[in-house]
């Protein structure tokens, strides 16, 4: 088994700074009126980064594979919050967007799915205690 490990240093009140194993500084940062300077990403926030970043990917790197011949992709993400405290997302939906002549939508289908049930540890981490829903749009070349 491998091990991950981070660490956060608090910059003031609730500014922090954070690093992991591969030694890059993430800034985060709540709004002012809870001590922050409301100058970087919240925490929550960031998990969702993490999420399409994790899967845009796999998907961007699945698709290379199969030459599919894509001149964009994005991967957006709409989540919805619980009002009660712990504040936790409850629903959380991706929408893959990929520019390009002649993408196979099957192919694109197949790279989303393996992400999905196969390869991407933050969905798989997320997916037993929130929904996660998915769809695509293929676009023309731009």
């Amino acid at each position: 088994m491998s091990k991950a490990s981070a660490k956060v240093v608090q910059i003031k009140g609730v500014t922090f700074n954070g690093i992991t194993d591969s030694g890059h500084w993430v800034p985060m940062d709540g709004p002012k009126q809870f001590g922050g300077s409301d100058a970087a990403i919240r925490p929550k926030e960031l998990l969702l980064l993490s999420l399409a970043g994790c899967t845009g990917s796999d998907v961007a790197s699945i698709l290379t594979k199969m030459r599919e011949p894509y001149t964009r992709f994005e991967v957006a993400v709409d989540a919805e919050m619980t009002e009660n405290h712990p504040k936790v997302y409850s629903n959380i939906h991706l929408t893959f967007k990929v520019w390009g002549e002649g993408i196979k939508t099957a192919n694109l289908e197949k790279a989303i799915k393996l992400s999905e049930e196969v390869y991407c540890g933050v969905t798989a981490m997320l997916k037993a205690s929130v929904k996660i829903t998915s769809s695509y749009e293929i676009n023309p070349a731009e």
